[in-house]
């Protein structure tokens, strides 16, 4: 039986090593998407917000409940990193942090800060 070269090969997900600069890349498109997707409902509430003092403190109540918690921390992590990855690309851009120490250095700082971050969220707004 003849085998064919470009035969498809079976690709196992969970046995792919992604480096670090792949995670932070991957992460910083998750979070965008994330912030634009956000984007219609913050305006709606910026705007019902603006109506009265009780349509005000009406939404205050809402964000404080344990379900809108978990989104708004969701959306804060996302604006951390989106903006840190961000910061990497730009200056990857102009060709600072372009060799491959560098850019798995600075890949790491993006994950540990947006971590950190998220730590210092999840306490300020659960705590």
């Amino acid at each position: 039986m003849l085998q064919h070269p470009h035969r498809p090969k079976f690709l196992n997900l969970l046995k792919i090593h992604l480096p670090v600069t792949g995670i932070v890349s991957i992460l910083h498109r998750v979070a965008g998407a994330l912030l634009f997707l956000a984007v219609p409902g913050l305006i709606y509430l910026f705007n019902v917000s603006l109506d009265s003092a009780a349509s005000f403190h009406a939404i205050g109540a809402w964000l404080s409940t344990p379900g809108t918690k978990i989104i708004v921390t969701l959306f804060a992590w996302a604006l951390l990193h989106h903006l840190l990855g961000g910061i990497r690309f730009l200056l990857t851009d102009i060709g600072i942090g372009m060799e491959l120490r560098p850019a798995r250095a600075s890949a790491w700082l993006v994950n540990i800060l947006s971590g950190l971050g998220f730590v210092v969220l999840v306490v300020e707004l659960w705590l």
